[in-house]
Formats: structure tokens, sequence, C-alpha cells
């Protein structure tokens, strides 16, 4: 997939070079490394320039991306996508459950990846899979796709820098005590499983998650949860440790009682545009079978 950028040099980008411009608006070492071996490029003025040629107000730099091969090993399969919003740059879909993000061992043309491939494939576009935040194979809700070098090299500093915000909603067993409050406790990898993670606070990385109980019906609740870390199944494993882990979890409550998956949903995504700088807001509503686990109680 291609892209064109075009800068207007103004005063206060002088002096620079094309190197020092573009590191300052989020081009990885990677990406310019692959603009110099790209026909075209890089042009100040309609023409051909070095990375360390210096740009002087009044000069229009033309930045050419380009990706004319496809990820490997993912087979383009037609699959349903819930698409919430796309533009040149990001792609941001709500993803079913039963649904992993990458193709793995058994799960070679059943995933998102396979479905966006197929998506483009009919555009006529060589994609390359970018998921900015991943979620687990039942996790339902909405995530980022990077449609191009420069937006997935923005977007997975923004991660880093924890300015992605995420909001979860999830149905737990039983009803928290408090009703909101912030678990900060470390996770680690539980000992013989390559899989299962537990709070360690030896080994663990720091873990932070806030919680806020919505409703609560007799055995279960739902609960708001935002994070500030992302580490692997954070809510899963923090929600046990608090005593109320999530229903329908195989690995940490397999209580298939009121639903049939891991009850969590990635309900709300807040992020600053890698290109445009806009502030962006996306929410996707509560999954049926999560609505269904209070279907039968008293609230």
């Amino acid at each position: 997939m291609n892209r064109t950028f075009i800068y207007h040099i103004t005063k206060k980008d002088s002096p620079s070079t094309v190197e020092s411009f573009l590191k300052e608006r989020g081009y990885s070492r990677q990406i310019i490394i692959q603009l110099k071996k790209t026909r075209k490029g890089i042009l100040v003025n309609d023409q051909w320039a070095y990375v360390k040629t210096p740009l002087s107000e009044g000069d229009i730099m033309t930045i050419h991306l380009e990706e004319n091969t496809a990820s490997e090993h993912i087979v383009p399969v037609s699959l349903p996508l819930n698409v919430v919003y796309e533009d040149q740059d990001i792609l941001v879909l709500n993803k079913a459950a039963d649904m992993p993000v990458h193709p793995s061992i058994n799960n070679y043309e059943n995933t998102l990846a396979n479905g966006v491939a197929s998506y483009y494939e009919k555009q006529g576009e060589a994609f390359v899979f970018r998921c900015i935040n991943r979620l687990d194979r039942d996790t339902t809700g909405l995530l980022i796709i990077a449609k191009n070098a420069l937006s997935a090299s923005i977007l997975s500093n923004q991660m880093k820098e924890r300015k992605i915000h995420r909001t979860y909603l999830a149905v737990c067993a039983g009803t928290p005590v408090p009703d909101q409050g912030t678990l900060d406790a470390p996770i680690g990898r539980k000992e013989a499983s390559a899989i299962e993670r537990c709070v360690d606070f030896k080994n663990g990385e720091r873990a932070v998650t806030h919680y806020q109980i919505l409703k609560s019906c007799q055995d279960c609740s739902l609960v708001k949860l935002q994070l500030e870390t992302g580490r692997t199944h954070q809510i899963r494993v923090h929600m046990q440790y608090l005593g109320h882990p999530l229903l329908g979890d195989y690995l940490y409550n397999p209580d298939y009682s009121r639903i049939n998956r891991v009850a969590l949903h990635s309900s709300e995504l807040a992020f600053t545009h890698p290109i445009t700088q806009v502030p962006l807001f996306f929410s996707a509503p509560l999954p049926s079978d999560m609505e269904d686990c209070f279907s039968d109680l008293s609230c």
C-alpha cells in the first residue's frame, strides 16, 4: 500500500536536514533507510534528495512510502469485518469473538489478519498487516490497524508512551468491594506454564488497572476497566487476583454457565491521529452475549 506525504518547509523547520525533519515527525530509522532505497522516495522541490540535504524555508518535500509486497504467510481469506473507521492511514475494527488476531499453529486462515488481507486484496492493494493494540482470541471490540509504516511507527510510540487510552467492559463473578479502585500489582509468567500469567511481586512487571462497577446482579457484575499498562492477560489476572475473575475465562475461571467465552470487550479507544494530529474517539457497544449474562437476573 503506497502513501505520499507533502511537507511545506517553514521558517521554524529550518535549519534542518531531511533526516532530522523526518525523525521529528515520527519516521523510524527503518523507514528512512527504505526511503533511501526507493526511487523518488525523497524529493525536495521535485528533485531527488539525500537524507543529509539541508532544508530551507519555502522548500517543498515530497515523501513516497511504497509497499508493493503483502505480508508473508498471511493468506487472504474473505471473513466478515466490522469496520468502524477508515482513512488513508488507519483502520479501526470491532473484532468479533472467536477470532485470533494473527496466524499461528492451527490458525492459518481464520484470523483477523486473513480477513484484512482479503479486504485489501479485493481493492487491489498489497497490504502489510500491522496491528497496534492486540486483543486475545475471545476478546471482542476495538483495535487499530496501521495502513502504512509511518502511521505504525507513530502509533507504536503512542502505545509505549501510554497515549492510546483503552477502556474495557467485562463481566466478573460476584461484586467487587469497594465498587471502584485501582489494582497496582506486577504480573509475570506463571511457573511451569507457557501461557498463564499471575500476580508476581518478586519477578513480575508493573501492571496498573483502574476498575469501576457499572451494574451488579446477584452473582455477577458489569465492570468498566481502564489500563495504564498493557501486560499479557492483565485484566483477567488482576480481576482473578481481586477475587472476582471474569466469566467464561478458560484459563482463570472456566465457568461457562452464562457465557461460552471470556466476558471481555474493548469498548473505547481514544488517541491522536498519527498523521493529522486530530484527537480521535471510538466506542463499540456491549456485545449481545455479554448483555445476556444479565438477562434473567433482577438488576
